[in-house]
């Protein structure tokens, strides 16, 4: 875990004024490569990094978010003001778990955790989202409700994270194995991310640059 960004979030970080955010994302270059038909390398990182800055400032309005932390192997354009907890290449899970451990070991409890690739989410969908899972858990699917675009936890208990396919059903089977109250939650903007090329063709209004011409 990086030692500086630890001491920063032990400065700043107050559990009694809202939740702490984690944003996790790969090394930028290696994003979203099912993307690589549609939009050149230079277009690809452009997009992941407008959608991450988007992610960020919606959770900067959000109310019930009191610290945003981003869990990366690199800081690249991701604001100073941000902390980044160094990812070290073992999987989304375990790095989001090891952020967990950490921020629960500065006296946070409640923890939101969202993806980078949120174009359309906002401020207000974010603070309904954590206020409907406020004493225990809350979850947000995909569009296709297989996925997991969205989960808060209020407890400091220890919760397994299974991001990947199948994601939705996995978080909610250990939420019931750990007893918490579950809420499965809709809104436009946590249902929408980017993935496939055909997703490029449905956002709106279209942060992503100019698709490659053939």
């Amino acid at each position: 875990m990086d030692i500086p960004a630890v001491s920063a979030l032990r400065r700043s970080l107050d559990p009694r004024l809202g939740c702490c955010a984690l944003v996790a994302i790969k090394q930028r270059s290696l994003c979203k490569s099912r993307l690589a038909a549609a939009l050149v390398p230079a277009q690809r990182l452009e997009l992941v990094r407008t959608m991450l800055a988007h992610v960020l400032e919606a959770l900067a309005a959000a109310q019930t978010v009191r610290q945003i932390v981003v869990v990366s192997p690199e800081r690249d354009l991701v604001p100073a003001s941000v902390p980044v907890l160094a990812d070290r290449g073992a999987g989304l899970n375990v790095a989001l778990a090891e952020a967990r451990t950490a921020l629960l070991g500065l006296g946070a409890r409640a923890i939101l955790v969202l993806p980078a690739d949120l174009p359309r989410v906002t401020s207000a969908e974010i603070d309904r989202f954590v206020r409907s899972g406020r004493r225990d858990f809350a979850l947000a699917a995909d569009a296709s409700g297989t996925g997991t675009n969205a989960l808060y936890l209020g407890t400091d208990q220890p919760f397994a994270f299974h991001f990947g396919p199948g994601s939705r059903r996995r978080h909610l089977r250990e939420a019931g194995r750990l007893g918490l109250t579950a809420r499965v939650f809709r809104a436009p903007g946590l249902e929408f991310d980017v993935d496939a090329p055909a997703d490029l063709q449905r956002m709106q209004p279209e942060p992503c640059p100019s698709r490659r011409h053939a």
